[in-house]
């Protein structure tokens, strides 16, 4: 049994401070309950999924782990409002709110003792996150996949910024896979890590094999920030993420924009495996995986390797 306790620990009742992050079309239940399994805090990645499927990947969740897991629910979504009522009506624990103003729901939230996390790109942010009620906030820098911040800081500023700005709890994420990253997020003052690239190279990750083969495949400055514009999003580099940059550059509207990105293009890239004209988001820190593991064993060589870091820390000489 481990005996590490930190803040992050005991406001999730986890072993590790691991997190995975809730990813659309990657985690799902099956992901969710390995990671929490393992020790770590698997999340549901609610943006995806129609309200009726996210009442039965938390019931089947429910019934595949005793221990703690949560759900993100990505607030510029349709459907928000039936979201946290299945959530609420499920007994779910643990909330994770992004994209969007947490004060929007985490009153309500919280009045149910639901523990509400958010996430965040900048100190101002994390901020209005504490002042909203949040219990911890996750920091994540410019390297990471999906939605990220215009304002383009990396992970290794971001952290020690939000560090200093609020009195929560810091989960730092953005280009964190490995345990020596870890360290290195909680060198900075962070308390845990919540991590996602990783976890798509995972059995368990319900996104394609197509796609779960790119992100392992992929190098250095093979992923991309796009839609600015809109809502900022990294993608790994293909036909589609070249139509976007043509349009950006040639300064289309935000209309042009949204009818190049249409509907299902994330579900067609990473849930049905078109690698040319679906979306495929993911974080820099593909350019560094190789493969693709059970979830458990990640979550147990990530803390493998960062409590081997801790013990044996590089000698200045």
């Amino acid at each position: 049994m481990n005996d590490f306790s930190n803040r992050i620990t005991k406001l999730f009742g986890i072993e590790y401070p691991i997190i995975q992050a809730g990813m659309i079309w990657a985690s799902g239940w099956r992901l969710a309950s390995a990671v929490s399994n393992a020790g770590g805090l698997g999340i549901i990645g609610s943006g995806s999924m129609y309200p009726d499927v996210l009442r039965e990947h938390i019931r089947n969740c429910k019934a595949a782990t005793k221990l703690p897991f949560g759900v993100n629910v990505p607030l510029l979504y349709p459907d928000i409002d039936k979201h946290i009522a299945i959530i609420i009506e499920e007994g779910v624990k643990i909330v994770f709110t992004s994209a969007g103003n947490p004060k929007t729901w985490t009153g309500i939230l919280k009045e149910k003792g639901i523990t509400v996390v958010h996430v965040v790109s900048s100190s101002k942010f994390a901020m209005k996150s504490e002042v909203a009620g949040c219990d911890a906030v996750v920091a994540e820098g410019f390297e990471a996949g999906g939605h990220n911040g215009r304002e383009e800081t990396t992970t290794m500023v971001l952290i020690p910024a939000v560090q200093q700005a609020v009195k929560v709890p810091v989960i730092a994420a953005g280009g964190i896979a490995t345990g020596r990253q870890m360290l290195a997020a909680m060198v900075l003052g962070a308390e845990g890590v919540q991590i996602g690239s990783r976890f798509v190279a995972s059995e368990e990750a319900s996104s394609h094999i197509n796609f779960k083969n790119e992100v392992v495949n992929a190098k250095e400055g093979d992923t991309q920030l796009t839609m600015k514009q809109l809502t900022p999003v990294r993608l790994l580099k293909n036909e589609f993420c070249n139509q976007v940059q043509e349009a950006e550059k040639r300064g289309a509207t935000v209309d042009e924009l949204k009818t190049l990105l249409g509907r299902a293009r994330a579900k067609k890239g990473m849930f049905e495996g078109d690698l040319e004209s679906g979306e495929l988001e993911i974080g820099q820190v593909s350019a560094i995986l190789d493969d693709i593991l059970p979830a458990g064993d990640i979550v147990k060589n990530v803390w493998k390797e960062f409590m081997s870091g801790l013990a044996n820390p590089v000698k200045l000489v």
